[in-house]
């Protein structure tokens, strides 16, 4: 069993759940041992006096701040322990927000919240219905480690959920970073156009289950061919960038051959509605709407939304406001947003 790596409060308006902190994700890298190359000698790290050479303990070993011209204030870490906010023990949720409001670029963590006790499931579980049905997550900061983090607490599988979140001063500028970005606009329409075509034949629900490290695999193939004295066969070199007059080209091509393999059977990532979705797209209800011409409707039942990809839906769920539509697959999405489409057509006739 996993062990707690932080214990605390959370804290919720008036209400507080003594919890404790799990991480929610492990590093699988493949990890090597250093050597003098021709050796068996090891190659190891060691903290050591750069005047005397002499090697210094751990608990001998203080932090300093470099003031410059080899000027430094040192601090010992009970100094760190006393100073706010270094004695929290709380996440405390100052405001909510919706979950894609937040970009993806602030994430830096995941982490599972556990009631402490069991005695507190209760107004655990009262947090995790009530962030599901909002489809909200909740700002807040707490300390670990000695240090401050932000955080955004949401409702996950039968777990809360909290992603810890760089601050905006972590965040680079790109265009004060990289010097090579190109001004937008550069692009022809119809090379957007025929690269939009491309995007949206190549639209597909997220299954993270199809997705592996490869990598990984295919290093520990390396050594176990070099274990075994069998010849290691090199990967193939990476393709050369596609020229700027080949680009219109290269684009249409890809479109086609993403029509042609939808027509051929047993593709290996082939799942119910994909080659639906890889059909040319005219005729589709977004198409419609995109030329300003309404979807086609079925009477009282509403608009047809059998043949809309997941993100699409989710767009029309996010218009319409659907609560929880974050946690919904496809079917139980378009059941909500046709439900929600007739409620607000008896709002507008009345």
């Amino acid at each position: 069993m996993a062990r707690a790596i932080w214990s605390g409060a959370l804290n919720f308006g008036l209400v507080t759940v003594p919890v404790e902190l799990y991480s929610a994700t492990q590093d699988h890298t493949i990890h090597f041992r250093q050597f003098q190359r021709g050796t068996s000698d090891r190659i190891r790290y060691r903290r050591v006096n750069e005047r005397t050479g002499e090697e210094v303990p751990y608990d001998e070993i203080v932090k300093g701040y470099d003031l410059g011209g080899d000027e430094y204030v040192i601090i010992e870490p009970e100094e760190l322990d006393e100073i706010a906010p270094g004695r929290s023990r709380t996440i405390d949720i100052d405001a909510f927000v919706d979950l894609e409001e937040i970009d993806p670029i602030y994430f830096q963590k995941t982490y599972w919240l556990a009631p402490a006790k069991e005695e507190f499931g209760r107004a655990y579980s009262l947090l995790i219905e009530a962030m599901a049905k909002t489809n909200r997550a909740g700002l807040a900061r707490f300390v670990m480690r000695g240090k401050e983090y932000i955080a955004a607490v949401r409702a996950g599988d039968g777990v809360l959920v909290l992603n810890t979140l760089l601050f905006p001063e972590d965040i680079r500028e790109p265009r004060k970073e990289i010097s090579k970005l190109p001004e937008v606009g550069q692009a022809r329409e119809k090379e957007v156009d025929m690269a939009v075509s491309l995007i949206e034949s190549m639209a597909e629900d997220w299954q993270p289950d199809e997705y592996r490290d490869t990598y990984t695999e295919r290093v520990m193939q390396l050594i176990e061919d070099k274990r075994a004295g069998r010849t290691v066969t090199p990967a193939e070199e990476p393709r050369e960038a596609t020229k700027v007059v080949d680009l219109f080209e290269a684009l249409s091509r890809s479109v086609e051959g993403r029509k042609r393999g939808a027509e051929k059977p047993g593709k290996p990532r082939e799942r119910a509605g994909e080659a639906e979705r890889e059909k040319p797209r005219r005729g589709r209800a977004s198409d419609k709407k995109a030329e300003g011409e309404a979807p086609k409707s079925k009477g009282a039942a509403g608009p047809d939304l059998s043949d809309l990809t997941k993100s699409e839906l989710d767009r029309m769920a996010r218009d319409l406001d659907v609560k929880g539509r974050s946690k919904m697959n496809r079917a139980e999405l378009e059941k909500a947003v046709r439900a929600a489409s007739r409620r607000q057509e008896r709002r507008r006739a009345s």
